[in-house]
Order: structure tokens, then sequence, then C-alpha cells
């Protein structure tokens, strides 16, 4: 018998609008990957639906795993960015639905946005279980009791009914030996020819977004942004490590076997202990791997004598969290840096021939609609490679959800709209400004960036006329947005 089948949600239609069709990554869900092998490594029968990358409907999932008649199914919540979670709640929860309709077989749900409201998840879905925390342990406790038919009180990280009565298990500790509980996955359990990267990462080779993979090296990270959720599922501020050796040695088999030379490090700080990330840049280069990596940073991580071999081993790209040009605003989210200090690191990276993908925040707790020109300013004069533009979310998880259940700020009426490109996209208000005029400002501020002739002649000599071509094409797209029809 199938012991479990896992189920990666996705609607990129609702999540992303037409920018889903052709302009979006489709990533490999590597947490969900990761379990399975885990769970397959410990004796049990597996399988992967990703109803992302197949892009099919609940029903068709559905169909699917009644086919299969698994003993549990699994479903894990993440997204394409560490904090996007919530916005696949909403899929997600149809997909529960309707396999619960199609065939009574037991669920779980796990992943970030459960961790982080899990008694609600249990009573608002139509599943049975929910992971608060790390998901291995749980999951392969919840198969043996079962299997054996036993009490659910021993497996741990574990919300579930008993008589209609909700009940929770002590949570787990945190994992200490990732590689164990981490392994080199089984990549063949998932569809690899339907993956690509964002178009960005590709400006080098636009016609070759296929095939690509994203990894973890790390789990966590030790800061405390008042915005980021993603330490919900770990309970703290902590940061863990995988092995330079298995992480290099699954970008050899990524690379060699299935030719994959578009890269993704999912974790939220790669570049952070200089002897971890630089031991896996020096095996990269040890073993010739032929890679296209990109990778988050913080401005105050990132240290000029790295940049030259991390060029040399193909991290091409980095990702850096500027939120804001103003001091006051950006150090409100606990970010404390000088915007000369900002400036001097991008053209530090820039000069190594490592691009930079700059990220603002519009909307933070005391942005004004000066402070939000000073950052778009900010942004226009640095002229990165690439930007994403967001709407400050209280995002399930974050101290902000909480500052704004407790200042009754209103919040998305659906989960799909913490999406930042979604329709019913609904941010937070800042002190001073409306929702409204934070998703008015962030769309116009998109495209002033995006249709500079500065930042276009900027991408046609780094990349060639096709690139801007392309990108002169995306900005055609203008999201819909219900919250400016009010």
């Amino acid at each position: 018998m199938l012991d479990i089948v896992f189920v990666n949600p996705g609607d990129r239609k609702v999540v992303f609008q037409d920018l889903g069709k052709d302009l979006t990554a489709i990533e490999p869900p590597y947490l969900t990957l990761s379990f399975a092998t885990y769970l397959q490594n410990k004796g049990f029968n597996v399988k992967i639906i990703d109803a992302n990358a197949l892009n099919i409907t609940p029903e068709e999932t559905a169909k699917i795993v009644k086919e299969l008649n698994p003993r549990l199914v699994a479903l894990i919540v993440y997204g394409n960015q560490p904090s996007a979670s919530t916005q696949n709640m909403s899929i997600a929860g149809k997909i529960a639905k309707t396999i619960k309709e199609t065939i009574n077989l037991p669920i779980v749900m796990g992943g970030l946005h459960p961790s982080a409201l899990p008694k609600r998840t249990l009573e608002e879905e139509s599943v049975d279980f929910v992971i608060q925390g790390e998901e291995q342990i749980p999951l392969e406790q919840l198969l043996i009791a079962l299997q054996e038919e036993t009490s659910f009180e021993t497996v741990e990280s574990l919300w579930y009914y008993d008589n209609e009565v909700i009940k929770n298990s002590t949570k787990g500790k945190l994992i200490n030996n990732l590689d164990d509980y981490m392994p080199i996955a089984n990549w063949d359990l998932l569809p690899m020819d339907k993956y690509r990267a964002h178009n960005w990462h590709c400006f080098d080779d636009i016609d070759n977004r296929s095939p690509y993979a994203a990894i973890y090296t790390s789990l966590g990270c030790p800061y405390k942004c008042e915005f980021c959720c993603i330490n919900a599922p770990f309970g703290k501020s902590t940061i863990r490590y995988r092995s330079p050796e298995i992480i290099v040695e699954e970008l050899e088999l990524l690379n060699k076997k299935y030719g994959i030379k578009n890269i993704k490090f999912i974790d939220e700080m790669f570049v952070l202990h200089e002897e971890h990330y630089m031991k896996i840049v020096d095996l990269i280069i040890e073993r010739k791997l032929d890679l296209n990596i990109w990778c988050y940073a913080r401005v105050d991580t990132v240290k000029e004598h790295t940049l030259k071999r991390m060029k040399q081993a193909g991290i091409n790209w980095l990702a850096l969290g500027i939120e804001s040009a103003n001091p006051d605003v950006r150090d409100g989210a606990r970010k404390k840096m000088r915007v000369k200090d900002i400036e001097q690191r991008v053209r530090l990276i820039q000069e190594a021939g490592i691009r930079v993908i700059g990220n603002y925040i519009f909307g933070l707790p005391d942005d004004t609609l000066e402070s939000m020109q000073e950052t778009l300013d900010m942004a226009k004069e640095l002229n990165c490679e690439f930007a994403n533009m967001y709407c400050a979310m209280a995002y399930p998880g974050s101290s902000l959800y909480e500052l704004a259940l407790k200042r009754g700020w209103e919040l998305p009426e659906v989960w799909h709209g913490y999406s930042q490109h979604a329709y019913v996209m609904q941010p937070l208000p800042s002190k001073y400004l409306s929702a409204k005029e934070v998703v008015k400002f962030r769309d116009n501020a998109f495209h002033e960036y995006f249709e500079n002739p500065k930042y276009l002649n900027m991408l046609e000599e780094k990349f060639g006329k096709k690139v801007r071509e392309h990108m002169e094409e995306i900005t055609k797209t203008k999201l819909k947005r219900k919250i400016l029809e009010k």
C-alpha cells in the first residue's frame, strides 16, 4: 500500500494574475521533496503530486489521489519566497476540501502558515491534522500511528480532533543534524521538466530558463525583521545548516544527472556565516560545476574579499533586502543601515560581476508619501539589474501580524489576498497612509522604475536588446487591484 501522497498546492492565475502565465518562476517544492525523501529512506512508500507545476485543478488533483489511495495525504504549504506560504492557503484549502469530498482519506497540513495559525487552520480547513513546527518527525510518527492504529498523543507537534475536541501534543525540539533529516533529495519524485527560473535570473540567456532547481543550505534566520514570518515553524529566530559537502554533492547531482544550471538557494540569508557559504563556493569551484546561482544576502553581511570567488562559483545574482531609503522607517523595521553603505555595497557587488536584485517595501509603519518617494528615488539611483517592489504585509507568523490584530487594522478577506500580485491584495496601512494609497504608490513605482530609460539602457548594455524588449513587454501588463476600484 502507498503510505503517503504529498500534494504541493498552487494557483498561478490567482496569485500572480497574467504574470503567472510566462513570467513567474515555477519552483520545485524543495521542502516537500525533502520530507518525502526522508520518509522514503525510512522505508515508507511515497509519491508527490506537484499540482502547481502540473497546473492542475483541485478536481484533477483529487482524482489522482483517489487512484493512488494512500494511507495519508500531506498538504505542505510553502511558496516561491519564504513569506509566500499564506497566499497559497486558499488553493490548499480547496484541494483539501475536494479530496475529502472525493475520497475520505486522512489529511495532514504543514508548512509556514499552518505553523503560525495551527488551531485556526484545523478549524477552517478540511483536514484531520495540522503540524506546528518541523514536519519530518511528526510525519513519520503519524504514519506509524495510522499503521498501528494507536493514539495520536505520542505524535509530537500535532493538532488534531479527539471526539470533536481539538487537542495538541507537545511541540518537538528543533532538529540538530539537518544532514540526517534533509538528505540529498530524490529528485525523480518530481516532474523535473516543468520547472523554470525567474526571467531576470536568466537575463544572460533569456530563452533557457529550464531546467531549474531550488535548494536549502540552511533553515531559519537569526534576525527579527518585523515584516518577516519565516521563523514561524521554528518558534524563534535561529539558523541551522546542512553541511557544505552534502549541498555540493546535491548540486553536482542536479548539474550532471539532470543538466540543471539555473539554481536558487532558497535560504532567507545565504550570505551570512562566511565559513559556511564560502566552503560551498570553494567546493563548487573545486568540482568545476557550471551553475547560474541566485541567493539572498543582507547589505551588511556582504564582504568584499569574498565576491570574486562567489562569482567564480557561478553566484551571478544577490538579492538584497534594502527595504527603505529613510533611516527612521528602516530602523523601525529593525534594519539599521545607512544609504551610503547600501550604495557602496551595491557597487562592490556589481564591480565583481555579480548582479543585484534590490528588494524594497512600501507602507512600513512609519512610511509617508515622502519617505516612499525617497525609497523610489534611491532605487532609481541605484539602478540595480532588477528590483522587487512590495507592499508591507502582515503575514501570519510575523510581529506585524500581531500588531495588526492589536490595532484592528484591516487584513485580507481571503488568504490569497496576501499575494503581492493578486487582484484582491490587501496590504497594511502605515501610520500616515491608507492601504489604498500604499498600493497605488507601489504599482506606479513599479512602472516608473522599469520604464525608466536609464534602467532600460543599462539592461540593453549589459544583456542585449532582446532583454530590453522583454522588459518593455512586461510593463505593458498592469495589475488589476480591487482596492483601487473602491
